[in-house]
């Protein structure tokens, strides 16, 4: 077994070329931002809080507004509704595991164009009854983050016995409800903390279907802005991914804090 395993030499080697992949784009675009006639400086990172180009960064404050707002709104739909129904196929009906899995993994495969081909005459509806803000992106959202945040929750409920626990709980007299919520999601965390980050990554990093659908997100309002002001949105670009950093870490130290808890 340790044969296959690969040197200490060759994990360093992937390390580095995994981690070029990620900061050379960054780094090349943050110098980017620093340059000015004379070389280099803060001076369009210092035009964000320039008052008189508010009105032409207006666009990206709405945009990330409604961005923040599907990303609570998808994470709600990832915890509330796919969670629970994972659970249930998971405990109640595993012979239906297979056919679930493939209907939710299914939207990985379809282009987003041709998914909004399809999801137009719904969002017509959509747009009648409950009418054209941006939050009812979340809909067609929550069925782009499925086959990512499921991937994540599974991830966890395979590793956890949750049926022997359910059955230990149920056995006490907790009802369903408390099962879940109590005995269950507490055990899923690793997994539902992942896909709430995969599905705020994927909201705040979503242009198609926002661009194609006529709604106005954070992606959107960068290509607004950069036509007037192409260091602008390279700004902004950073701010987001820093913040999807910071995320993560507190995903991460939020995790590592409840596992080291539960050892305690």
């Amino acid at each position: 077994m340790n044969r296959l395993a690969p040197s200490r030499a060759t994990r360093l080697v992937i390390g580095i070329l995994v981690g070029a992949f990620f900061v050379i784009p960054m780094l090349s675009t943050f110098l980017y931002t620093l340059r000015d006639g004379d070389g280099f400086s803060l001076v369009h990172w210092a035009a964000l809080a320039d008052p008189e180009k508010a009105s032409a960064y207006a666009p990206i404050w709405v945009g990330l507004g409604n961005s923040l707002v599907l990303a609570v709104v998808t994470v709600a739909i990832v915890l509330f509704l796919l969670a629970p129904t994972m659970i249930l196929v998971h405990l109640r009906f595993p012979r239906l595991r297979p056919g679930f899995e493939f209907l939710v993994l299914l939207p990985i495969s379809i282009p987003a164009i041709v998914l909004v081909v399809g999801l137009a005459p719904i969002y017509r509806e959509i747009g009648r009854m409950l009418g054209t803000g941006a939050w009812t992106l979340a809909f067609a959202y929550g069925i782009t983050v499925l086959p990512f945040a499921y991937r994540a929750i599974q991830a966890s409920i395979d590793a956890v016995d949750i049926r022997t626990l359910s059955e230990a709980a149920r056995s006490l007299g907790a009802g369903w409800g408390a099962v879940v919520v109590r005995v269950i999601a507490p055990n899923l965390r690793p997994g539902l903390l992942a896909a709430s980050l995969i599905s705020v990554a994927v909201v705040l990093g979503e242009f198609t279907i926002a661009s194609l659908l006529n709604r106005q997100v954070f992606q959107t309002a960068l290509v607004v802005v950069k036509n007037t002001d192409g260091y602008a949105a390279a700004v902004f670009t950073l701010l987001a991914l820093a913040f999807a950093f910071v995320l993560l870490i507190v995903i991460g130290l939020a995790g590592r804090i409840r596992v080291g808890k539960a050892e305690s």
